[in-house]
């Protein structure tokens, strides 16, 4: 493959991705005839974007999938569930867990620092 039609895929992929996200639906006949490559290469192209999809809620932790909508006849991107819990939701839980007082203090940083492992991404649990 050529150096010139590699980056012509990365830009086309990237496209759809923004488009995705930006709430437009995706027909893969449109899509094929505006970079004038098959619907077999906008498939592949969706399927690119989902592999991503799913490598990245790991990181992110928000689930999102690009399904295909028959009455809007295209593909649409769908957030499916928000797995981690927000940094006001954590904060607010610690709230309530140290205002109740049931717990020892062993008890209770225990619970708070798996509740903030478990919920918070890495790069916020300072």
């Amino acid at each position: 493959m050529q150096e010139e039609n590699k980056g012509d895929k990365i830009g086309r992929v990237l496209q759809l991705y923004a488009k995705l996200s930006d709430g437009y639906v995706i027909n893969k006949a449109e899509e094929a005839a505006y970079y004038g490559v098959t619907e077999r290469s906008i498939t592949r192209d969706i399927d690119d974007i989902r592999n991503f999809l799913d490598e990245d809620s790991e990181r992110t932790g928000i689930v999102n999938n690009v399904v295909y909508d028959r009455m809007a006849k295209g593909y649409r991107l769908e957030t499916l569930n928000k797995i981690r819990l927000q940094n006001s939701e954590v904060l607010a839980l610690c709230k309530i867990l140290l205002d109740i007082r049931a717990f020892t203090k062993n008890e209770m940083v225990s619970m708070l620092d798996k509740l903030i492992t478990c919920c918070v991404p890495k790069v916020n649990q300072k």
